[in-house]
């Protein structure tokens, strides 16, 4: 395989980070390591913190939006940013967001888990979708240290 992407450029790595399990936590690694994959480059996507839980079996589809401050504190306002956000969109098709998360792994995101906070969190590799490979912060740095591109989202 060429390291050449549909350009003649060398292939690039993107890497991004997600540590907040919720909506707005997953959704903007999954767009970037989308539109990545999708110029001919490669994309991982790191899990660490709060953001395994976008990595456990049926952990997309219970993601809800939180809005910044205390509005996010009033009973039921979670659920009603959701449905909002959903609409919002539908409205504009942008696939949801567990859409995405199939598409990124049918078009070849890796998607890793950290070791460290899967030791802190009494979770094991079985623990998530198919696919997930777990890296500690050492290989993480490593990695990152080689992208092209490295975003925490």
């Amino acid at each position: 395989m060429s390291n050449e992407n549909k350009q003649g450029k060398d292939r690039q790595r993107h890497a991004f980070i997600t540590s907040r399990g919720t909506m707005d936590g997953a959704m903007p690694a999954l767009v970037m390591a989308l539109n990545s994959v999708r110029l001919g480059h490669d994309a991982t996507i790191f899990y660490t913190f709060m953001g395994l839980d976008v990595i456990k079996p049926g952990g997309i589809d219970k993601l809800k939006y939180y809005p910044e401050g205390t509005m996010g504190a009033i009973p039921g306002m979670p659920q009603m940013a959701t449905s909002m956000m959903k609409k919002w969109m539908a409205d504009a098709n942008i696939p949801e967001v567990g859409d995405m998360f199939e598409m990124a792994q049918i078009e070849g995101v890796k998607l890793v888990a950290c070791h460290m906070t899967m030791e802190m969190m009494k979770l094991k590799p079985e623990d998530f979708v198919e696919g997930v490979e777990v890296w500690n912060a050492a290989d993480f740095i490593k990695f990152a240290g080689e992208c092209d591109l490295c975003l925490f989202t």
